[in-house]
């Protein structure tokens, strides 16, 4: 009976690539040692396969080898039964992905095997053996990691430039010194950086006037040639760069500033005032966003032409802040104002809008479930009303809550939601708002437009079947769009016929074409 023919994967792994270009190399040596082995046991049946699984220049600590990859695969596709390496260690130094090796080992019922080390995996004897290497392996590569990070310490201690990205206004010594050398032209930009943003005082705006005088980041030539850097300064590079302690001749090693070999090139009393300035900033900024995190109403409320309002503040005597919300026409900072007869409002004191609206919520929608002012799904701000939106089932009963001075109307945008106009009246005088007492929404009738739909509903009459039909319709375009006034959505016609029509809807407005025949759509055009 003939013997199974054990096919044999011969990995090999060197973790630096240094001598890697030699005619016979550290993996040539590798494979030639496995092979020899694999040809000992040929009375067993091992074959070696063809494939080359190697890895040069890879860290035995890091499964990201694509030499370990392809065997991995193989012997998931049930290519493999017997994998030969020169040592353990050449596999992997660490314990956690053997683990999960062997894992894989045994599920597709491959063998391990150490040529140097002569032992496998069929065994349990074996496992432990494996195990206990593999203990060694790592902590020999954990105590070569904290060698190394030691040895860099004592480096940064001593004043030594140990490597990273080198900063804008030095350059690498020609010799092995490790004390960076600086470059004057690069140095005074360095300074420019610096002084400007005293004078500008802000990074954005910093970084704006330096891409204006076309200033870029430092450029430099990779060891495999490729260029980097060059490009406009971003913000998180600004700040870095103001923040270097590299400047003033000194080496940062983590929390630590060590005296460094290298000269300063940025005046001590200019680094720190930079500093107090970027601290103040970090400062307000952390204010100005405790602040606006406390606007409860941000993203729902909008001035009277539709614009977003968002909340900020200002910072009065004594160090008091006030806070609002305010239209996106003052924060862009455009010269558009209302005029008194206007309903736009620009700026509402949050503090009283919040106060007046949790009453008002509470009574006409006391049985909602949430945080009072998280109720509305929408609120929009005009000058003698505020309009807020409710979803239908937080308006049960709503009617018999309402006062004389509110209305109720169906939401233009969504008929799952309706629309509360309270008269709260707005009033930026002292920072105060007030509640309009005795007095609803300004009534404003006008006679032309109710008149004109007055007529257009005497054009229609309804048959026995409720179906309507017209009738006297002069034969004139303008008779043609009269009567297209009787389509209006309900709501809209009772708000002309009690008055309470948005601002500047007048006859001509509803009577230029098109007309929609949509209700909804006629809201959003007029309400």
């Amino acid at each position: 009976m003939s013997r199974k023919i054990l096919r044999c994967a011969l990995y090999t792994r060197k973790s630096s690539d240094e001598g890697l270009d030699q005619e016979f190399n550290s993996l040539d040596a590798q494979r030639e040692a496995c092979e020899a082995y694999v040809k000992s046991q040929a009375a067993e049946g091992w074959k070696a396969l063809h494939t080359h699984y190697d890895d040069g220049g890879f860290s035995g600590g890091s499964m990201e080898r694509p030499g370990l990859k392809a065997l991995l695969a193989d012997i998931e596709a049930g290519k493999i039964d017997v994998i030969v390496v020169y040592k353990i260690d050449r596999l992997t130094r660490s314990l956690a992905d053997f683990a999960r090796m062997v894992e894989l080992f045994d599920k597709h019922e491959v063998s391990f095997v150490s040529v140097t080390q002569s032992f496998n995996t069929t065994s349990s004897m074996g496992r432990l053996t494996l195990n206990v290497l593999l203990s060694f392996a790592q902590f020999e590569r954990e105590v070569t990691g904290e060698r190394i990070r030691d040895k860099i310490a004592a480096s940064k201690a001593k004043g030594m430039w140990m490597g990273g990205t080198l900063p804008l206004g030095y350059d690498l010594p020609n010799d092995k010194s490790r004390t960076l050398v600086v470059n004057e032209a690069e140095a005074e930009t360095v300074r420019l950086i610096f002084t400007q943003y005293l004078k500008i005082g802000a990074v954005h705006k910093l970084e704006k006037w330096l891409e204006e005088h076309d200033i870029r980041s430092k450029q430099r030539t990779t060891a495999a040639g490729k260029v980097v850097g060059g490009i406009v300064f971003g913000r998180s590079a600004l700040y870095h760069l103001l923040r270097n302690h590299t400047y003033l001749g000194l080496i940062r090693h983590k929390d630590v500033l060590h005296p460094g070999n290298h000269p300063g090139i940025i005046d001590r009393k200019l680094f720190d005032k930079v500093q107090a300035k970027l601290d103040d900033g970090v400062r307000r900024s952390a204010e100005r966003r405790n602040l606006v995190e406390r606007g409860p109403l941000s993203g729902r409320i909008f001035d009277a032409e539709g614009r977003p309002m968002s909340p900020t503040y200002s910072k009065g005597k004594k160090g008091v802040h006030y806070r609002y919300y305010v239209s996106t026409t003052l924060q862009q900072g455009k010269d558009k104002k209302a005029d008194k007869d206007s309903t736009l409002i620009e700026r509402v004191p949050a503090k009283t809008l919040e106060n007046q609206l949790s009453i008002l919520l509470e009574r006409i929608a006391p049985n909602a479930p949430g945080e009072v002012l998280d109720r509305p799904k929408r609120i929009d701000i005009h000058r003698d009303a505020v309009h807020i939106v409710l979803k239908r089932d937080m308006c049960a009963g709503i009617q018999g809550r309402l006062t004389e001075h509110e209305v109720l109307v169906d939401d233009a945008e969504d008929p799952s939601h309706l629309r509360v106009i309270a008269s709260i009246r707005i009033r930026n005088r002292r920072g105060t708002t007030e509640v309009v007492q005795g007095k609803g929404p300004k009534i404003n009738r006008d006679p032309v437009l109710i008149g004109a739909l007055q007529r257009a509903h005497a054009m229609i009459e309804f048959d026995s079947n409720r179906l309507p039909r017209c009738i006297n319709v002069p034969h004139t375009q303008y008779g043609r769009r009269l009567i297209r006034l009787a389509l209006l959505a309900p709501d809209l016609q009772k708000m002309i016929l009690a008055g309470r029509q948005p601002v500047g809807l007048n006859l001509d407005q509803l009577m230029s074409p098109p007309l929609p025949a949509d209700w909804t759509e006629q809201r959003k055009l007029f309400a």
